[in-house]
């Protein structure tokens, strides 16, 4: 898979090979594409198909940062992926080209026409464009399907509208629909499994390991404080079973991971802390970048009468771990 970086809006491009315009001509699809989940995988999988079919070559347009982090964002949504998450999740998927675009307030004002224009055809030279139904564009959001049609009309490419599809890879009610936003419903809501069926992978987090009190250490139960940059989704506070790789090793460690804000305790704390206690493991982890995949849920986060009680669960709840991970 190859990546380019198309920077400023009307002409500068930087990363390797800049804007590729293979003289074959590409079939191409656009968007966030958060999670690459399955509903995304259908779409690119389409995208492929046709570009084979064709004698194309098959491209995803995507972004540096979420549109709505820029247009709007009070109320933009927390990340289920960063940037070079994506773009291995992209790769898996067998795609040959992504184009990387830098979203700003000024890639933000520029119309759906330009976009199509200077991206689509000037930069990829787009035989075929392929979107999901509800796909909108542009300033103001003014690109959509019809649009692309229109356009297409007029600069020489195709268009095909991709109906949205359920957790099966199939097309789906509206209620019953893959998309970003109702994986980040699921998680938010405690419900993993959900989620995880939409993504066709365990949620996945990454970050540093830094240090922390050392409180789970006292307890007998040593933790990795991983840091999590802010504009990323966390789980609902509790405790998963799951695993956390060793990024510069790929090393996996099987582990029980808290989300949460330590209310046995801390009365009254806003951050949100990710702890992985790496079962059957002892070493120094700080300052490695690791990443924690979440694979079962266990049960919701909660305040303990005593710090004897909350060990005793504590332990109840590694032992659990290790029955999901197929351990004891």
């Amino acid at each position: 898979m190859e990546v380019h970086r198309l920077v400023d809006v009307h002409s500068g491009v930087e990363g390797p090979g800049g804007c590729p315009a293979p003289p074959e001509g590409t079939v191409v699809t656009i968007g966030a594409y958060d999670g690459v989940h399955l509903g995304h995988r259908a779409v690119i999988a389409a995208v492929r198909e046709r570009a084979a079919a064709g004698g194309h070559r098959s491209a995803v347009v995507t972004f540096d940062r979420h549109p709505a982090q820029v247009i709007r964002p009070d109320s933009a949504p927390l990340l289920l992926t960063d940037l070079d998450q994506k773009l291995e999740l992209l790769e898996d998927t067998g795609v040959d080209h992504v184009l990387v675009v830098h979203f700003d307030e000024q890639r933000a004002a520029e119309s759906a026409e330009d976009f199509v224009d200077r991206v689509l055809v000037g930069c990829l030279n787009a035989k075929q464009v392929v979107v999901g139904e509800d796909f909108h564009f542009g300033h103001r959001r003014r690109g959509n399907v019809a649009l692309l049609e229109e356009q297409g009309e007029a600069l020489g490419f195709g268009v095909h509208g991709h109906k949205l599809v359920g957790p099966d890879g199939h097309a789906a009610r509206d209620d019953a629909q893959v998309s970003s936003t109702a994986i980040r419903r699921a998680l938010i809501e405690g419900r993993l499994a959900d989620a995880n069926a939409m993504l066709g992978r365990p949620h996945e987090m990454r970050g540093p390991v830094a240090h922390g009190d050392a409180r789970g250490r006292t307890l007998g139960f040593p933790t990795a404080n991983v840091a999590i940059r802010p504009e990323m989704l966390m789980p609902a506070d509790g405790i998963y079973a799951g695993e956390m790789e060793l990024r510069d090793t790929g090393e996996v460690l099987p582990s029980a991971v808290y989300v949460g804000k330590r209310p046995t305790f801390y009365n009254d704390t806003a951050m949100t802390l990710l702890e992985v206690h790496a079962l059957d493991f002892a070493g120094d982890l700080y300052d490695r970048d690791v990443a924690v995949r979440f694979t079962h849920r266990i049960r919701p986060d909660a305040r303990f009468a005593s710090v004897e009680e909350l060990t005793v669960q504590l332990r109840a709840d590694c032992d659990e771990a290790a029955r999901l991970l197929n351990l004891r």
